[in-house]
């Protein structure tokens, strides 16, 4: 069984970093951002129906990426009798998801697109690392809130959301070590599951 673990917070909070270090550790894959990769093409003046083009190639992307450890995990099948050896391809690390696309829209726009709430209510995951903001803002010509309290009050909006969904979650916080420390603490209590 595949179990969907999602890194969510606001922009530099260490969600990517966290990701690729996970999916190291447990030797599987995690899907990146798809925002970056669009903005960083495309520009960073965007417009809402942006955000709707990012939300469907980010679930196209999700989607891929759940694949791919399919493929994996039956092929480790076929070549071995020892089901040990598959547990962590059966994992799938997702930094962003339609969470943060509907932060994303209703914090810039004040609404959001009807296919990103649809969303929320079709995908199911496993688990919620929601990173806190305690890490120092690193600059990047992507990144838009470099000031503490819209990043406080953004954080603040992930954490009602996360609140009041029935998915469980940890807060992320402390330095990169400690984040990933938490996190795998997090991740091995669900496979125990």
């Amino acid at each position: 069984m595949l179990r969907k673990i999602v890194a969510i917070g606001p922009e530099s909070t260490g969600k990517s970093t966290l990701c690729e270090q996970l999916a190291q550790h447990y030797d599987t894959m995690w899907c990146p951002e798809y925002a970056r990769e669009y903005l960083s093409t495309h520009g960073k003046k965007y417009n809402y129906d942006d955000l709707l083009t990012i939300a469907m190639v980010q679930v196209q992307l999700e989607e891929k990426y759940i694949q791919l450890i399919g493929s994996q995990q039956q092929e480790a099948k076929r070549n071995t009798c020892d089901s040990s050896l598959t547990t962590h391809h059966s994992l799938l690390f997702i930094d962003t998801n339609m969470y943060v696309m509907k932060v994303w829209c209703e914090f810039v726009f004040g609404k959001c697109h009807q296919f990103i709430l649809d969303q929320i209510a079709r995908r199911k995951y496993d688990l919620y690392l929601l990173c806190n903001i305690d890490l120092k803002w690193t600059h990047d010509e992507l990144r838009e809130y470099p000031d503490f309290e819209t990043r406080q009050r953004l954080y603040q909006i992930y954490k009602d959301i996360i609140l009041n969904q029935p998915v469980s979650w940890i807060e992320i916080s402390g330095d990169k070590e400690e984040r990933l420390q938490k996190a795998i603490q997090a991740v091995d209590s669900l496979l125990k599951e």
